[in-house]
């Protein structure tokens, strides 16, 4: 059985994103705390995602580095930013089920 981790991100507060959602989520995928690592940018943080690049280099990094990175699409439509965020690895879908199963599921989860 896969051993898979859901990190919700939805804070713009740098320190936090730099600190614990990037320092964390990539060193459980690089580490091999967690076999399956999925990063969820929702709300605030899809904004601060796309307009920030030493945030966006890093989340480049994670994706080349195994990790997955999606985005709530409703959001992204909202603050019209779907391009930007598809230009750093994410896959931008409407993910309201893809948190619904994970929390029904026992799965881990972290949310930030």
């Amino acid at each position: 059985m896969k051993n898979e981790l859901l990190v919700v991100w939805t804070t713009n507060n740098k320190n936090t994103i730099m600190n614990m959602i990037c320092l964390y989520t990539h060193n459980a995928k690089l580490k091999g705390w967690f076999d399956e690592v999925t990063l969820l940018v929702w709300g605030a943080s899809q904004q601060v995602l796309s307009e920030d690049k030493e945030i966006r280099d890093k989340v480049q990094e994670m994706v080349n580095d195994g990790i997955k990175v999606v985005a709530c699409k409703k959001c992204a439509e909202n603050m019209y930013i779907e391009s930007h965020l598809q230009s750093c690895g994410v896959d931008v879908f409407y993910t309201g089920e893809l948190l619904s199963d994970w929390a029904k599921s026992g799965k881990p989860m972290i949310t930030v």
